[in-house]
């Protein structure tokens, strides 16, 4: 393992001296070929494309054949950053605001499983978004220090 805790994996997302163990996603430590051998981010996107690999290498293993080493695509990034805006880096371009909002929306429905997932997903956020609910995803400037009292009483000052 390294510092992280993530587990160093082969070009085929196994295990070094256990072909039949693999590690993907953010447990996974894949040096990435375009960026320096870096380890891939623990991000959605690249847990996504380990396991479609994986599930294809398994197949090919169980029919006798072999897959090439594993190859991240990065198709470009996506944040929210608040109601009705969001970032974008698709590589080729670069936006904001709410087109970029719009785009999050899509992508993350678009990548759900099953029409029904797709559909509840979109009815509760389309609720959410109209009765201006879902604050807990957003990140406030909230004061954080500490009120007098509690000073006092951690200091033992009364």
């Amino acid at each position: 393992v390294d510092r992280a805790g993530r587990v160093m994996v082969q070009p085929d997302l196994s295990v070094a001296g256990h072909p039949n163990i693999f590690v993907i996603g953010d447990l996974a430590n894949f040096p990435h070929q375009n960026d320096n051998g870096k380890p891939l981010p623990g991000v959605a996107p690249v847990a996504m494309q380990q396991g479609n690999y994986v599930a294809r290498l398994l197949k090919q293993q169980l029919q006798g054949k072999t897959l090439s080493p594993f190859h991240y695509n990065d198709y470009g990034s996506l944040a929210v950053i608040g109601r009705n805006t969001a970032v974008a880096d698709l590589g080729f371009v670069k936006f904001a605001g709410f087109p970029a909002w719009l785009a999050w929306v899509f992508v993350h429905i678009l990548f759900l499983i099953e029409f029904d997932n797709k559909l509840l997903v979109m009815i509760q956020w389309g609720w959410d978004y109209l009765t201006c609910q879902g604050g807990a995803r957003l990140i406030t400037n909230q004061d954080t220090k500490p009120s007098q009292a509690v000073v006092e009483e951690v200091v033992g000052v009364r």
